[in-house]
This record gives C-alpha cells, sequence and structure tokens, in this order.
C-alpha cells in the first residue's frame, strides 16, 4: 500500500472553486482503480490549506491514476487557484517484526 499526501496553499477568492470542484470528483477518484480511501483535510490553523490523504494499492496504480484523464482535468482546474506551490509526497508503512 502507498499513502498519498498533497499540501495545497488556496487564494482565499477559489476556496468555494476547489470544494466545489473537489465535490464533484471526490466519488470518481475515491472510485479510481486502485485508490482504498480518499479524506481531504483542512488545516487546524491556516483557512486556506487543504490536505489530501489517499490510500493506494500500489505506486503502479496512484501512477496510473496521475496519468488519467481524471487527475489531468482535475489538476489542471485546481492548480489554477493555488497561492503557493504545493507539496506532495508519497510513504509507505513500515513493517516491524
Amino acid at each position: 500500500m502507498l499513502t498519498r499526501i498533497v499540501r495545497m496553499t488556496f487564494n482565499e477568492k477559489h476556496i468555494e472553486d476547489f470544494l466545489e470542484m473537489f465535490a464533484e470528483n471526490r466519488e470518481k477518484i475515491g472510485g479510481f482503480p486502485g485508490c482504498q480511501q480518499l479524506i481531504l483535510m483542512k488545516d487546524a490553523d491556516k483557512s486556506d490549506v487543504y490536505i489530501t490523504y489517499s490510500i493506494w494499492d500500489s505506486k503502479e496504480a496512484l501512477e496510473t491514476y496521475r496519468h488519467s484523464v481524471l487527475f489531468k482535468g482535475v489538476w489542471a482546474k485546481t492548480k489554477q487557484w493555488f497561492a503557493d506551490k504545493p507539496f506532495a509526497f508519497s510513504a509507505e508503512e513500515v513493517k516491524l517484526f
């Protein structure tokens, strides 16, 4: 499994645009093959910062999504509303013993 976290800072005037667009696409993204979970979070201290937390079956599943028409359309809209560069990373669970 792979966890993907993306932290995005938005121009205040476009937060509602982002939330509407995310609501329209949440089920499509969460239902994409290989996506086990998708959560949208808001920073507790900064009203313009939102975080997506998604769990994927594998790196390959995430990459398939990232090369899809769905991702390209959603990302093209989303990035036009940023106030700062997004920060994204993927992580895998460490299994001890």
